[in-house]
């Protein structure tokens, strides 16, 4: 049987003490949620949704490489906003990221109340290894 076997990189912001960054386990990567806190300044990316929108998917990126993965093996996007007024600005900033990415992930994105730290968007994903990645 395989076993899970936590990914962790400074590259990404630290999770809190509930959680991991992500989970590797039977050649998938099963990412926590991420929003757009630079791990550098521990703070949230200034400008609103794109800015935030742009740093989320940078640490999840981060966090693909640690594991062995990338963003073009995601096959499953979770995107939650606190308001659909910012889906339009979020998808130009998601664009620039999976734009050219064939076939596109399956996605979801819903609006919620509340995000951590006061983040207007978070994004979590699932990805295959790669194929060299070591299980």
């Amino acid at each position: 049987m395989a076993s899970k076997q936590v990914v962790s990189t400074t590259k990404a912001p630290a999770p809190l003490p509930q959680f991991s960054q992500a989970i590797k386990y039977n050649g998938m990567v099963y990412c926590s949620g991420s929003i757009g806190v630079n791990p550098a300044t521990k703070k949230l990316a200034e400008g609103g949704i794109q800015s935030e929108t742009r740093q989320a998917i940078q640490n999840l990126a981060a966090v693909l490489e640690e594991a062995g993965s990338g963003l073009a093996n995601i096959v499953k996007v979770n995107i939650f906003l606190t308001t659909m007024d910012h889906f339009k600005s979020m998808n130009e900033v998601y664009d620039e990221f999976f734009g050219t990415i064939d076939p596109k992930p399956c996605r979801t994105c819903v609006a919620v109340y509340q995000l951590p730290f006061g983040a207007v968007v978070e994004l979590e994903c699932t990805a295959f290894l790669s194929p060299e990645a070591k299980l």
